[in-house]
């Protein structure tokens, strides 16, 4: 429902109204917000400022998400995605609470997994992902080893969940660890966070990246292997976007980009109990965390296993 400036009756409207006051350019004028679906970290809106010829996106932190997410450096991430030309324009930023603000963009939508069965739109998604990992060094290195360990602390401080067999999926966690540790890591920007709902695409299949607020330099094959779990990409696919993305592929990428599978999957299994604890958004972070360890584990039984272990 849309509001005007003034309006705001719950706690995440009161919120998007002390952040909009803090726009110089935007005091003395009318002003309307409403809400953007979509989105498990932090509550999204849409801004319409009277006499602007364009809309306004505004992210505001969620509660608790500062426990996984560094506001500067998503802040510049994006900006870097932005002058690779795969990002939005980013206007505003205040460092002390965490709010951004960006363009609008008109004429492109949130894309849907059924949209990557298109050939065409996953090669311009995959150039995208290139680009950005073309771009310039992000100053926060934050490897998936990193996010897990993170995670596994935060979950033991909060009291959270972990799975029955978290003994075994943590031996299987540090042999795959220290398979690809011992190959050396593939260092690049990475968006560590690509699900469907973060491409915009347009009439033509053109592809924007959107939300880099779990962003970091990581391992390339992390963020191919965490696309490719979101998508569901069969093994025919799989070998096509590895092909494109680095311009070849062989069985030692095939082997790290399967590793890193099992390994996104349990970060964002073990995220999910860190949130169950600490989120007010209503989303149930538990059955998420389940069906993603459940990935996990379903990649660590896996036959082929020990070969990838031995590849990369």
């Amino acid at each position: 429902m849309r509001r005007n400036l003034g309006e705001g009756e719950s706690a995440a409207e009161r919120d998007l109204e002390a952040a909009a006051r803090r726009v110089s350019e935007w005091q003395g004028r009318a002003l309307a917000y409403e809400p953007v679906p979509g989105g498990i970290s932090n509550p999204n809106w849409r801004v319409f400022v009277e006499g602007d010829g364009q809309s306004y996106f505004v992210k505001i932190p969620g509660a608790g998400s500062e426990m996984f997410i560094d506001r500067r450096a998503a802040n510049e991430a994006g900006r870097r995605a932005h002058a690779a030309g795969v990002g939005a324009p980013i206007l505003h930023f205040f460092p002390d609470s965490g709010v951004e603000i960006s363009a609008f963009v008109e004429g492109l939508r949130t894309s849907t997994n059924a949209d990557f069965l298109n050939a065409e739109v996953r090669a311009n998604a995959t150039a995208a992902l290139r680009a950005f990992s073309e771009a310039p060094a992000l100053t926060l290195v934050k490897t998936t080893f990193d996010m897990i360990d993170e995670h596994f602390d935060q979950v033991l401080a909060l009291g959270g969940e972990f799975p029955a067999d978290f003994g075994w999926m943590n031996a299987r966690y540090r042999e795959a660890r220290g398979a690809i540790e011992a190959a050396g890591l593939d260092l690049a920007p990475c968006m560590n966070d690509t699900l469907a709902g973060n491409f915009l695409l347009d009439a033509r299949g053109g592809v924007m990246l959107v939300d880099f607020e779990y962003a970091s330099t990581n391992d390339r094959a992390a963020e191919l292997a965490l696309w490719s779990c979101e998508m569901c990409y069969p093994p025919a696919i799989e070998a096509e976007v590895i092909a494109a993305y680095y311009g070849r592929i062989d069985a030692a990428l095939t082997a790290r980009v399967a590793l890193f599978k099992a390994l996104v999957d349990l970060k964002w299994a073990t995220w999910a109990m860190v949130q169950n604890r600490v989120s007010k958004l209503d989303f149930d972070f538990y059955k998420y965390g389940a069906w993603k360890h459940m990935r996990a584990r379903f990649l660590m039984q896996d036959p082929r296993w020990p070969e990838w272990l031995r590849a990369v």
